[in-house]
């Protein structure tokens, strides 16, 4: 099996190709509801913890516009630096992400005065992901470091079917996703 760096340049590549090949047009229809089997496992007082995604992510902007249309409070992941933990803050503004600035890493994240919160179902970035709920992450280790410290939230990841593989190597700390959403199927929900 291929180390977890090869295979993630590998995939970085597929994902950022495949991306690219979406016309806007249908891009902005792509991730805009979440499907039915999947609102059936979010509880309706559900704390909603998504990620501001790149260009090459599958977006979050529809799922996070349609959960706070539903009552959600919704968290973004923050970092006071590039060497402080993952910690999730309040987001207020999904539609033109006002409430944001540029944090650690580069990324759009909640500014340092918004309140911190805990979320019980997360929407996570992936680089690659088997039909059985295994993930391939960015490689830095932040959201690993989360699932073991919130082992309750509910962790769905969001990809392109490309994404897909039928094996990915695995350590002790990976923790496995509940259910992974892409534009022509839901896997899971598993018992992870």
């Amino acid at each position: 099996m291929q180390s977890k760096a090869t295979l993630r340049k590998q995939l970085r590549k597929l994902r950022s190709e495949h991306a690219a090949a979406q016309p806007s047009a249908i891009r902005a229809l792509l991730f805009n509801r979440p499907p039915a089997p999947l609102l059936d496992i979010i509880a309706p007082d559900a704390v909603i913890g998504i990620y501001d995604a790149n260009a090459s992510e599958a977006p979050t902007m529809g799922y996070a516009r349609f959960f706070q249309e539903a009552g959600h409070t919704l968290a973004l992941p923050r970092f006071a630096d590039e060497k402080a933990p993952m910690r999730f803050a309040v987001f207020m503004d999904p539609f033109e992400k006002s409430d944001l600035k540029q944090g650690a890493f580069g990324i759009m994240q909640p500014a340092q005065d918004a309140a911190e919160i805990e979320p019980t179902v997360l929407f996570v970035p992936l680089v690659g992901f088997t039909a059985s709920g295994a993930r391939l992450g960015q490689g830095g280790g932040h959201y690993d470091r989360y699932f073991a410290e919130h082992p309750e939230a509910l962790r769905i990841g969001l990809a392109w079917d490309v994404q897909l593989c039928d094996t990915l190597p695995s350590e002790p700390h990976d923790m496995a996703l509940h259910a992974i959403v892409t534009p022509t199927r839901m896997y899971g929900p598993f018992n992870a």
